[in-house]
């Protein structure tokens, strides 16, 4: 090999190197700072998971997550039962359970995929419509069947829906009232607070995020 030959290799890997650190620097480092940056001026909230903080500023979750809402669970039962203190979520049967990490039960995302006149769909829904009817009467208030809302008896394509809508919201109201010792109309309040309604008057449905109202109701308990 010549000297010149070895002269000219040299600076094809020099360019090389040059162009990959600038492009590492550009990249790898300039690229994700101004993003982040900006995201966190701009959008900072959204940036950060949207968490939800409660009066006391303590992490409670993410309002767009669902989070059930159990008692703990006892020897034998297959699932836990819902602590009907708080307003319940929709369901979320989702996939199965994990499987890789065996020392966390999640639950995997997703939805079930079972179609309308599915045998053991129709089970569940009739299932879940009797436990909600049951769930939620109370000594003064009792749920007329066919005034269950479908989201209380269905789950979200991802199983983690962290919304409910005001009609499924409104039926939980005097459940909630009763097992925290609260004046109806309290409750009633709390939840016309926390209703959304639809984007620019017409776009989605109006909605109540239950993380959010539930953290509001532990600090009118607390308070």
């Amino acid at each position: 090999m010549t000297n010149s030959t070895v002269s000219s290799t040299a600076r094809l890997l020099g360019a090389g190197l040059r162009a990959l650190l600038v492009l590492t620097l550009l990249c790898g480092v300039l690229y994700p700072l101004a993003v982040t940056g900006a995201a966190q001026v701009l959008f900072n909230d959204r940036a950060n998971g949207s968490e939800l903080k409660d009066t006391h500023g303590r992490v409670v979750g993410s309002s767009l997550i669902g989070q059930r809402y159990d008692l703990p669970s006892k020897d034998g039962e297959e699932a836990p039962a819902a602590d009907l203190r708080w307003f319940q979520p929709r369901p979320s049967n989702g996939l199965g359970t994990n499987s890789v990490n065996t020392q966390y039960t999640l639950l995997l995302s997703g939805a079930t995929n079972r179609s309308g006149d599915n045998e053991e769909l129709i089970r569940w829904v009739r299932d879940a419509r009797a436990a909600v009817v049951e769930d939620n009467a109370t000594a003064t208030y009792e749920v007329n069947p066919a005034d269950v809302p479908p989201d209380a008896v269905t789950s979200s394509g991802s199983g983690l829906d962290p919304h409910i809508s005001p009609a499924y919201a409104k039926l939980q109201i005097h459940r909630v009232a009763e097992r925290n010792g609260l004046d109806v109309r309290k409750v009633e309040s709390l939840v016309a607070d926390h209703t959304t309604g639809r984007l620019l008057g017409f776009l989605g449905e109006p909605r109540v995020n239950v993380l959010e109202l539930n953290t509001a109701l532990r600090d009118l308990t607390r308070g």
